[in-house]
């Protein structure tokens, strides 16, 4: 019997399978490789990427885990935020003076001030509600957060707007991968909040591409990793559990005395078949939004505009903001080095309107979005590839809140974990991968001790 088998190779299962190393623990990924929607891939001193791509840092879950793993980590140079509208781009200067530098109607102009200060008004009274209060756990203060303005749409809260003042707010707001009529006002908020920067933020950038983080863990679990293995049900016996799934097309189980189960909600809501019902109901109210991204790699030679940039918003394209992975070589190093590396990123509607071609066509489309965004950067690029996410990330829905509660209950032996737990995204899946394991470690060691006691009984 093993001490814990962890279902799913995320980030959110490779940290607890990380924690939980020392034990006799198997990882299932029904995936080819580890990772989930972290995925990048190195091209000499750049790396492409497809999926997370800056992280916590500091005191986070995210830190704590890259420090133990001994992974790198280093601040993103240059400026982090740009925006190109209506013919103009901009790359430098505070995010907050963007709107006002870009050509557009007086009426969406007017809009875009008074919306812009409702929004500023409610990410001053958010930042309060997100700070830690003494004597509140990690989940009471979780709990708040969804709560924050969790009773109608971020559509509903900013109301009607001239279009361009909506296109202005919708790439803030969509990196959730939810469209503004999804997505809650306190998530949206809560968004506007990051990329101004208030209180921290995402700043950290994995030296060699986030896969970096992901694949040095996998190394670490050896033969007790098994990809391509498809999990069909976890069920409880009396003090453990079993693992019933495919690898190769063959059927096997496992029993062990504790699962992680580290998987879309979706997943988690089919294969945990005894879950408690209000805890498998939660799972199936848990709402993802889509997103396609591309990676491209570039052969330029020499110093370009956006070398400079790290994420460019831009509104009315088929992507909504522009990567420049390459920045990070960028902003240490004494010669420029020829080419670069940027990655697209289409959520929600964005990303629904691409889904059904294929990747020449995706290519096509976003290599003509970005040469007006970054002229001359098309006639550069050596490599080029799409990646899709039709179950993309979990975004936080009106009424949302209600779902926390049985969410967080523990279930017998199976625990839960992934970033559909949370606000945070990567260090939510992180924080509840490393949660999971801590409970797990302290159940092991408990069964220990009764075992040892039985034994010297019996003796």
């Amino acid at each position: 019997m093993k001490d814990v088998v962890i279902v799913g190779g995320g980030i959110a299962g490779l940290s607890a399978a990380w924690r939980l190393r020392h034990w006799d623990t198997l990882l299932l990924e029904s995936e080819g490789r580890v990772g989930g929607r972290i995925r990048s891939e190195r091209r000499g001193p750049y790396f492409l990427n497809w999926g997370g791509h800056v992280y916590a840092g500091g005191n986070s879950a995210t830190g704590w885990l890259l420090n133990n793993t001994g992974v790198e980590a280093i601040d993103v140079p240059g400026s982090l935020s740009g925006l190109s509208m209506n013919g103009r781009t901009i790359m430098e200067g505070r995010v907050e003076t963007y709107p006002f530098r870009i050509p557009m109607p007086l009426q969406a102009r007017i809009g875009m001030v008074r919306t812009g200060a409702k929004v500023a008004l409610q990410v001053a009274r958010y930042s309060r509600i997100v700070g830690r209060r003494k004597g509140e756990t990690a989940a009471e203060r979780q709990q708040r957060i969804y709560e924050f303005l969790n009773d109608r749409s971020f559509k509903d809260f900013i109301g009607d707007v001239p279009a361009d003042t909506q296109a202005l707010f919708e790439p803030t707001v969509t990196r959730s991968a939810a469209d503004i009529d999804q997505l809650s006002a306190g998530a949206g908020v809560g968004y506007f909040s990051l990329v101004w920067g208030i209180g921290g933020g995402l700043t950290q950038s994995i030296v060699g591409g986030p896969s970096t983080l992901t694949e040095s863990i996998a190394a670490s679990l050896g033969g007790n990793l098994r990809l391509d293995a498809h999990v069909d049900e976890i069920a409880h016996k009396k003090d453990s559990v079993v693992v019933r799934y495919r690898e190769n097309g063959v059927p096997q189980e496992v029993q062990a005395r504790t699962v992680v189960l580290a998987t879309p909600a979706t997943v988690a809501h089919r294969v945990a078949v005894d879950l408690d019902p209000d805890i498998r109901e939660a799972l199936s109210k848990v709402a993802y939004g889509p997103y396609v991204s591309a990676a491209f790699l570039s052969n330029e030679t020499g110093r370009q505009r956006w070398d400079d940039a790290y994420a460019i918003a831009t509104p009315k394209r088929s992507f909504n903001v522009a990567l420049n992975m390459s920045n990070i070589v960028r902003g240490h190093e004494r010669e420029r080095q020829p080419g670069s590396s940027l990655m697209t990123f289409s959520p929600g509607s964005l990303a629904r309107g691409l889904l059904d071609h294929d990747d020449d066509t995706v290519r096509r489309i976003y290599l003509d979005d970005l040469d007006q965004v970054l002229p001359g950067f098309a006639d550069h690029v050596v490599e080029a590839e799409v990646q899709r996410f039709p179950t993309g990330a979990p975004y936080c829905f009106p009424g949302r809140a209600e779902l926390q509660p049985a969410l967080t209950r523990r279930g017998g032996r199976v625990f839960l974990a992934g970033d559909y737990l949370g606000t945070l995204y990567t260090e939510t899946a992180i924080s509840s991968g490393l949660s999971a394991a801590t409970e797990i470690r302290s159940i092991l060691a408990t069964d220990r001790q009764t075992a040892r006691r039985t034994l010297s009984s019996a003796a």
